[in-house]
C-alpha cells in the first residue's frame, strides 16, 4: 500500500512528543512489510522540506497550525496517489475524510477535553472544546485507532461505535545496546527517591507531585524528588517558589531535558515514579520506568490507568489528590515484599509489549480497512 500519514509534527520536530515516536515506530514496521509511507507534517527552522527518514518520505510545509490547511490542499491534490490515509489527531483532526474518498483511519492518542483549559487561554480553549465536541461527525464512518482502552470508552461516549475502535498498547523503544548498561545501573538510591518525568507544564500535574512530595517529606526526613523534563522558564520559576514555600527546596532537583540514556539511569535509581497528569494517551514514561524496576503511583485518569496494572505493577489512586498519593507512596516504600512484587511484575509487563506485536496489529488494521474500501 501507499500510506499517507497526516501529523502536525514529526519525531525530529523540536516540540515532538511520545505520539510522534509511536507513529514513527509503526511506520517503520510497515516499511519492513513492504509498504510505502509518506508523512505530511509541519516545517521547522533547520528542517528539510522533503527528505527520506528511515525509508519514510517526509514532506514538511507550513507551521504547526497552518499545516492543517496545507494538508487539506495536499489531500485534495494528491490523495489519488495513496491507498489509505492516517489522520492523526492532536486536539484537531485534518478533516481529510471531507476532502477525499480514500479510506481514512483516525489515529487519536487522547481526546483533549479539559486539557484545552490547561494549555490555552480564553477564547481558544472554548473554541477548541467546541470543535472537538463536534468534529467526530465527519468521521462517523471511519475506523478509530488509539493507544488505550480508556480512550475507546471516551470515543464511544462521543458517538463512535465500539466496533469502529481499536486500542493497540505502546511498547517502549529501548536501544538494546543499552540494556546491559541499564541493568548495571539499576541500583536504587540509599534514601527514598521520587521521580517526575514529563514536560514541565501544568497539565502534566507537576504541581500535584510537588504537593504530594511535601507530605512525603514530613514523614521521610531524607526523601528527595527529581524532576526531569523541560518547560518554560517563567513556569519553572513559579514551581521553585512553590517548593520554597513548602520548605523542601533543598530536597528537590530539576534536571531539565536529558538524553534517553540519562533518563533511564535516573529512572533505574529512583524508587517510585509519580504521575498526576490531567490525561494521557498512554503514559509511556511509566512503562519505561517499569522496564528498569521502578513502579509508579498515578492519578486515575485516561492513559495512566491503562499503562499501570493496578495492584500488580503500581498503584492507580482511588482519589486523585496529593495526600492520597503521598500516603500510598510511603506505604509502598515501607512494604518491601509488595514493592519487589511490583518490580517483578512491571518488568514482565514491559517485556510483554513489543513493537513486533504492535506493528503487526496496526498492519492488520490497515489492511482490513483497505480491503473493505
Amino acid at each position: 500500500m501507499n500510506i499517507l500519514i497526516l501529523n502536525w509534527r514529526d519525531k525530529d520536530h523540536p516540540f515532538s512528543g511520545g505520539a510522534e515516536i509511536v507513529t514513527m515506530e509503526h511506520a517503520k514496521g510497515w516499511i519492513k512489510r513492504g509498504h510505502n509511507i509518506t508523512w505530511f507534517t509541519s516545517w521547522y527552522p533547520g528542517a528539510k522540506h522533503e527528505e527520506y527518514v528511515d525509508g519514510i518520505r517526509m514532506i514538511r510545509q507550513a507551521g504547526s497550525l497552518t499545516v492543517y490547511p496545507a494538508a487539506m490542499l495536499y489531500v485534495l491534490l494528491y490523495s489519488h496517489e495513496h491507498d489509505l490515509i492516517i489522520d492523526e489527531v492532536h486536539g484537531f483532526p485534518f478533516f481529510s475524510a471531507f476532502f477525499t474518498k480514500k479510506p481514512v483511519v483516525v489515529f487519536i492518542h487522547e481526546i483533549a477535553g479539559e486539557i484545552w483549559d490547561f494549555m490555552y487561554p480564553f477564547p481558544i480553549n472554548v473554541i477548541g472544546k467546541f470543535v472537538e465536541k463536534h468534529y467526530f461527525w465527519f468521521y462517523r464512518h471511519c475506523l478509530f485507532w488509539t493507544d488505550a482502552s480508556s480512550t475507546v470508552e471516551e470515543l464511544v461516549k462521543r458517538g463512535i461505535q465500539r466496533r469502529q475502535c481499536t486500542a493497540i498498547p505502546c511498547p517502549i523503544s529501548v536501544d538494546k545496546t543499552r540494556d546491559n548498561e541499564q541493568k548495571a545501573e539499576n541500583r536504587k538510591e540509599k534514601i527514598p527517591t521520587y521521580l517526575f518525568v514529563s514536560r514541565v507544564v501544568k497539565m502534566k500535574g507537576i504541581e500535584e507531585i510537588i504537593k504530594a512530595f511535601s507530605f512525603i517529606a514530613r514523614e521521610q526526613k531524607t526523601a528527595k524528588l527529581w524532576i526531569v523534563g523541560g518547560g518554560e522558564g517563567a513556569y519553572i520559576q513559579e514551581l521553585k517558589t512553590m517548593i520554597e514555600e513548602y520548605g523542601v527546596a533543598n530536597r528537590v532537583k530539576f534536571f531539565g531535558n536529558v538524553s534517553e540514556r540519562r533518563k533511564f539511569q535516573l529512572m533505574s535509581r529512583a524508587h517510585l515514579v509519580l504521575h498526576a497528569s490531567v490525561k494521557e494517551g498512554w503514559g509511556l514514561v511509566v512503562l519505561e520506568a517499569a522496564s528498569v524496576g521502578t513502579p509508579a503511583i498515578v492519578y486515575n485518569v485516561s492513559g495512566l490507568r491503562d499503562v499501570v496494572r493496578n495492584g500488580k505493577t503500581g498503584i492507580v489512586l482511588e482519589e486523585n489528590n496529593a495526600k492520597e498519593m503521598a500516603r500510598e507512596a510511603i506505604m509502598l516504600i515501607n512494604n518491601k515484599k509488595k514493592y519487589e512484587d511490583f518490580q517483578k511484575n512491571g518488568l514482565l509487563w514491559a517485556k510483554s509489549l513489543t513493537w513486533e506485536k504492535a506493528t503487526q496489529k496496526s498492519m492488520v488494521l490497515l489492511e482490513d480497512v483497505r480491503s473493505k474500501s
